[in-house]
């Protein structure tokens, strides 16, 4: 008995799907494949953090103490708020249920963690955050009557959480790993966010991605200037007669 075909057959679709996240698919189940969890042990490590601060922030005792070293509101001093950004990745928001941050950070910081490496995770995930705390004191300094901008009252409120990091490392990886529509549509789908709720977390999601876009377009220029000058020492060493220079 022949075995039934799968769904998507080997038509467009099947191409596109290949195409879009046959790479990072291929090193996301490999890196697991050879070496489980310990492929992802920073992301192990932020889950367990974010774990362990909304724990003590439902405690009698614990708001108060997580608040001082992982809360951010633009009314506090800029130096605060830069000395609290980093840890703010892993105070879950108050508002929301933790176990959509748990989920955002599993799966996003974890892909990211196997695709660009730890430093780069982090440098993506704190740079997207920085962007969205900055962009909050200009908003509410363009105040509620510019597109950009914020109502005063917004500088009161607690900005914690991963989703901007979350955001900005979607797009990061989607872009090194040219999965092009991916990031297209969680641009397009922040986007939509700030249409039908036009709020604070929403616009720090946009800036986030602004960030990300502009160091992917560093990342690029120089990428093809190191291709330029590589093909320059190789046109001027078969020019000369010589050998060309491995680097």
């Amino acid at each position: 008995m022949r075995a039934p075909r799968s769904p998507i057959g080997n038509g467009p679709v099947r191409r596109f799907v290949r195409r879009e996240w046959g790479p990072l698919h291929l090193a996301v189940r490999y890196a697991l494949t050879t070496q489980r969890w310990r492929a992802v042990p920073m992301t192990l490590g932020a889950v367990a953090l974010t774990s362990l601060f909304q724990i003590v922030q439902n405690q009698p005792w614990g708001f108060r103490p997580v608040q001082v070293i992982g809360s951010v509101k633009a009314e506090d001093a800029l130096w605060i708020s830069l000395l609290r950004t980093p840890l703010s990745l892993f105070v879950p928001a108050l508002d929301l249920p933790v176990w959509g941050a748990l989920a955002q950070l599993l799966l996003v910081f974890g892909i990211a963690e196997i695709c660009i490496g730890r430093r780069h995770t982090l440098l993506i995930a704190y740079a997207a955050t920085l962007a969205g705390t900055m962009y909050a004191r200009v908003g509410i300094a363009l105040g509620p009557d510019s597109v950009l901008g914020l109502p005063a009252s917004d500088a009161k409120m607690v900005d914690t959480g991963p989703s901007a990091a979350v955001v900005g490392l979607a797009v990061y990886v989607c872009w090194r790993y040219r999965a092009y529509w991916t990031a297209g549509v969680v641009t397009a789908s922040m986007v939509g966010e700030v249409v039908l709720k036009d709020n604070l977390a929403g616009k720090e999601h946009i800036a986030a991605i602004v960030a990300v876009g502009v160091l992917c377009w560093i990342t690029s220029v120089r990428q093809r200037r190191r291709r330029d000058r590589a093909a320059q020492g190789r046109r001027t060493g078969s020019l000369s007669g010589a050998p060309p220079i491995k680097s």
